[in-house]
């Protein structure tokens, strides 16, 4: 996921931030496809699997991510939650691993480990001392190739996805809404099924399903490998070759497009269930971020809409706080917009708002699209560009603190066919985009034949019980 939140001196340099071809590398190394200006490299080991390295010598500490390109979007119906529960049995053994071993070696050797799914796709990674990565990297190749586990694990563990999708989805009333909401914009993208997979499909998905999904996707060809941290791109280099790069590869099934027809017409679902405040989420379908090269090129609206995201409420006090949640004209507790911009399927720009007490959900959609039409009518003045531009380059520059954010960064651009240094083109790209590219999108892209509403109806709530106001997912239906 892109950060939509970097000085502007930073934006002035930004275009020498580029790509650019590796220098010779010493005698019997081996020289990296790319390098960028951070210092970054990628490789291509012998089976074809990808490798990323971010050398970074802060702390004596490293973190390996293991990218595989693919999510709940590679699903068919029937076995939707098939990659969420995947990830799952990740951690319940391979050829050499009992259940729950790979956690305690982990933890043993002073690391923490996670996981996660999205419809894009999947990663798994381990945060150690740098000199415990060798260590990691035998683990994770092993599970990745040899992923193995008795049938009753795979019973126990589907319950576990179960009650999670009870816990995050089902009683939450507005994350709820939102996935009727996303199947409601998609019909033909695969974007249409929630990630942690449709209840039914989860009480009848089998262990052979599970391991069907294994044997299909992964495979070295599909996966990146990203190291970022205390560590010699070489010596790296030299290790994933001897662990991964000996990994077997199987052919990848072709990927169909499939494509979403064009909107004609309004959409509107509600949404009834237990709750205190009524909630509403606008979906225009909008251009998605595809090359990232320059700004001749259709990147232009998607970028444009994301500074537009920014400027409604990229800060506090942001135009929809000002006009929405403040003053005596206030209609919402609060109000947020959203670019989902970057990924591999299709875009959307996202609107939601909580009316406040005395007033209505309509009143609230109302006041949203006011909002974008006065962007489409008066632009959006220069300091106020200055000001997300300058944040932008903020947040981003902050991201490059974290190795966790470092290697995160490079993996999603690995999965979206992005350059390595995406983040930095994308700075470059910002600092061009005006006031009339900002206001011409919000002219084009929110009227109703693009737009589905979703509109959370509260029902009373049960003697006693709690409130579940929590926000929704995010764009992404990421779940770790």
């Amino acid at each position: 996921m892109k950060h939509i939140l970097l000085a502007c001196g930073v934006l002035a340099c930004c275009g020498a931030l580029a790509q650019t071809p590796a220098p010779s590398a010493p005698v019997g190394a081996s020289a990296p496809l790319v390098t960028t200006a951070s210092g970054a490299q990628e490789f291509r080991l012998a089976n074809g699997m990808q490798l990323i390295v971010q050398p970074d010598h802060r702390a004596p500490t490293a973190i390996q991510m293991l990218w595989v390109r693919v999510g709940s979007m590679d699903e068919v119906n029937g076995t939707t939650g098939v990659a969420h529960a995947l990830e799952h049995m990740m951690f319940k053994g391979s050829a050499k691993l009992a259940p729950g071993e790979f956690s305690r070696r982990v933890a043993q050797l002073g690391g923490q480990e996670n996981a996660f799914t999205t419809r894009d796709y999947t990663g798994y990674y381990q945060q150690i001392p740098a000199g415990r990565l060798k260590d990691v990297m035998e683990l994770e190749a092993d599970r990745f190739a040899h992923n193995q586990w008795p049938d009753e694990e795979f019973r126990k563990e589907i319950e576990v996805v179960k009650e999670e999708r009870r816990m995050r989805t089902e009683d939450q009333p507005r994350a709820a809404l939102m996935e009727q909401l996303n199947a409601a914009v998609f019909t033909a993208s695969p974007y249409h099924h929630p990630v942690v997979g449709w209840m039914s499909d989860l009480d009848s998905l089998k262990p052979d399903d599970v391991r069907a999904f294994h044997r299909t996707w992964y495979t070295p060809t599909n996966a990146a490998l990203v190291v970022a941290g205390d560590v010699d791109p070489q010596q790296v280099r030299a290790w994933a070759e001897q662990i991964y790069g000996q990994l077997p590869v199987h052919a990848l099934p072709e990927r169909k497009p499939q494509i979403e027809p064009e909107q004609k017409g309004l959409r509107r679902i509600e949404f009834k269930a237990p709750a205190e405040q009524a909630y509403v989420a606008l979906a225009f379908r909008v251009p998605a971020m595809k090359k990232l090269q320059d700004m001749a090129s259709a990147d232009k609206d998607a970028l444009s809409l994301l500074v537009l995201s920014a400027v409604l409420s990229g800060y506090d006090g942001a135009r929809l706080d000002r006009a929405l949640t403040q003053g005596p004209g206030r209609v919402a507790d609060s109000a947020s917009a959203y670019a989902s911009i970057f990924g591999r399927g299709p875009a959307l720009f996202m609107l939601t708002g909580v009316p406040t007490q005395g007033k209505s959900a309509a009143d609230v959609e109302a006041a949203l699209r006011a909002e974008v039409a006065r962007v489409a009518k008066d632009g959006v003045s220069p300091a106020e560009l200055a000001r997300v531009k300058a944040q932008w380059a903020a947040s981003t520059i902050y991201a490059r603190d974290s190795l966790q954010g470092q290697a995160s960064d490079l993996g999603s651009n690995w999965v979206q066919d992005l350059p390595l240094d995406a983040d930095d083109r994308l700075l470059a790209l910002l600092k061009d985009v005006t006031s009339a590219d900002v206001q011409s999108v919000a002219a084009r892209y929110f009227g109703d034949d693009q737009l589905t509403v979703g509109t959370l109806l509260p029902q009373p709530l049960a003697a006693g019980a709690k409130p579940r106001e929590s926000a929704a997912s995010g764009a992404d239906g990421a779940l770790r």
